[in-house]
């Protein structure tokens, strides 16, 4: 290649004649790229530097800017600026590529062209979009909504997210969900987010947690509740009751005469924490029948013959609201 005093004749570099249009030039450096890629020709420093020169070359050619300063001010194009930023100096990691041809794509939009591979779109996690300026740099951190069963968040699980996608290659990461967690819950997952192109730097990714719902079980904060149904004569009489509980059956006292709407404690059965469970605590709901059958109405009359009193007693002399004088 014809250099003189630190010159680079970048034409040289990507065998094109000067005033090449921009789709010659893109299909010289695709081309060279390919030829001298380490992939190819691994241990093979010369391939290597030439490599790097051809991305240098490619970067002036292919920006407008950059090629009008390097066509009118030859070695002093840059103005003092330094080497251009895909020259020398620029580290590239291949692992990052699942094969030649993404890496050519990333290199690409890192210099202006195309759209930068390699977001979330393939497990629906956001895209990193076209590429941006360093001086506008993109977020690299992405967050995404992870939906759990309730049993998966009492009891803990494991699941395998696709967090990347390389062509034919697809990279995943292996979650742990700790047995306990609240909805909402942001887990972070370091290095697995957006991926800058040309320079291999990642962000990290959030996952927010959420639950679907139970017929059964409810969270309010970390009180696990349920509604509880008792008989008319359970709640009269009381007694010891059998009760479910997410991890099987228990035995719960039920006060003679408790009333709808209060609530039964079970100690050490509700949501796990970090000091342990926590209690589980019932609701009061009173079942009336729709269809009662004969021998309940019977019995429900002698009850009603029995009773003294009225029950909106108290409701009838709370009740009058007089005009005001």
């Amino acid at each position: 290649m014809a250099r003189s005093g630190g010159y680079k004749d970048y034409w040289n570099v990507l065998q094109v004649p000067r005033g090449a249009d921009q789709a010659t030039i893109k299909q010289a450096f695709r081309r060279l790229a390919r030829q001298h890629h380490p992939d190819v020709r691994p241990n093979d420093k010369a391939a290597e530097a030439r490599f790097k020169e051809i991305n240098e070359a490619y970067e002036v050619l292919s920006d407008p800017e950059k090629r009008r300063r390097y066509e009118q001010f030859g070695r002093f194009w840059s103005g003092g600026r330094g080497q251009a930023s895909g020259g020398p100096g620029v580290e590239m990691d291949f692992q990052n590529y699942g094969n030649f041809d993404e890496f050519i794509n990333d290199l690409l939009g890192r210099f202006g062209e195309g759209n930068i591979p390699g977001g979330f779109s393939a497990s629906g996690f956001p895209r990193s979009g076209r590429p941006r300026s360093r001086a506008n740099a993109p977020d690299l951190d992405a967050e995404t909504a992870l939906e759990i069963s309730f049993a998966e968040a009492l009891h803990g699980c494991e699941r395998t997210l696709a967090v990347r996608t390389l062509g034919k290659n697809q990279e995943s990461v292996q979650v742990r969900i700790p047995a306990g967690i609240l909805p909402a819950t942001r887990l972070r997952l370091k290095g697995k987010g957006n991926l800058q192109p040309g320079t291999g730097r990642r962000g990290d990714l959030y996952l927010k947690v959420q639950f679907k719902p139970h017929p059964v079980w409810r969270l309010e904060g970390d009180q696990l509740r349920a509604d509880l149904v008792l008989g008319l004569d359970e709640a009269v009489l009381g007694g010891e009751i059998a009760v479910p509980t997410p991890t099987g059956t228990a035995t719960v006292m039920v006060p003679a005469g408790i009333q709808p709407g209060q609530s039964l404690r079970l100690q050490g059965q509700g949501w796990p924490s970090p000091d342990g469970r926590k209690d589980l605590l019932f609701t009061v709901v009173i079942h009336v029948p729709q269809a009662p059958s004969p021998q309940e109405l019977a019995l429900l009359r002698q009850w009603a013959a029995c009773r003294t009193g009225s029950l909106r007693e108290a409701m009838a002399r709370q009740a009058l609201l007089p005009k005001p004088l």
